[in-house]
């Protein structure tokens, strides 16, 4: 085990699926001995097209605990006002502390301008940007001065290239990833630092065959990111090595 995280608490959000970029965060962190907490929302993902098996986040914490690391959940729905506040609460009141903060759940639906209404926009807003803001504020305030902190936000491409049909989830991305280097610019003084990481295309099980087939085509390396891919960047910037980079908004894509 790398313990280039050991006695650190990270949280990590939108744990809920075991082929997801949330999962593969989690098993990264943990490897590198941190402590974690996970958030779920399970009603969100069986909501969606792809297959979701009943008790997935608890297999999650599960494997991870088998594996040697310390690890505790808490289901809940970060569209709620309260629920950051609440959700670091639990991570203090289990662990103590929390070091490392990692936006990862989010709101995604496909919706182009025309069928674009305010309950969709605000379904969004919600989960990819008035979540990781709260969640980000309650870090800082609970960081004894001093300490620092990691804040790491899971983004998409959508400053990187048009993503038509996607106009909710695009505005909201977009918010977060502004949020990040105003953030950076804030935190800094605590030794907090704030990024963001735009994965590209990744393939968690929800890719048509076509889509993959001409993703794959079109990258360098003839193949899709991975959620490990994602999960070690993660890890990188949680930890000491990362303390020198803050308000990026880091492009892993494989060369798409």
């Amino acid at each position: 085990m790398d313990a280039s995280l050991a006695g650190r608490v990270a949280l990590v959000t939108g744990v809920s699926r075991e082929v997801g970029i949330g999962a593969a965060i989690a098993h990264e962190l943990a490897a590198a001995g941190a402590q974690l907490f996970l958030s779920s929302h399970p009603e969100y993902d069986e909501a969606q097209p792809w297959d979701v098996a009943p008790g997935e986040p608890a297999r999650i914490a599960g494997a991870l605990r088998a594996s040697g690391a310390e690890v505790d959940t808490l289901e809940i729905d970060l569209a709620l006002p309260e629920s950051a506040g609440t959700l670091v609460d639990a991570v203090i009141e289990r662990f103590g502390r929390l070091d490392v903060l990692v936006n990862n759940a989010c709101c995604s639906e496909q919706g182009d301008l025309a069928s674009l209404d305010a309950a969709q926009l605000d379904r969004h807003y919600a989960i990819n940007l008035r979540a990781p803001a709260l969640l980000c504020g309650e870090l800082a305030r609970r960081r004894p001065p001093g300490e620092g902190g990691r804040i790491i936000t899971i983004t998409s491409g959508q400053s990187y290239g048009p993503m038509p049909g996607e106009v909710a989830y695009v505005a909201t991305k977009g918010g977060m990833e502004a949020l990040t280097l105003s953030l950076a610019a804030e935190l800094a003084p605590n030794g907090i630092t704030v990024n963001a990481v735009d994965p590209g295309p990744t393939d968690t099980g929800w890719m048509s065959p076509a889509l993959k087939r001409s993703l794959e085509e079109a990258s360098p390396h003839g193949r899709v990111g991975a959620p490990a891919d994602a999960a070690r960047l993660v890890r990188f910037l949680a930890s000491d090595d990362g303390g020198w980079i803050t308000g990026q908004i880091v492009r892993s894509r494989g060369g798409l």
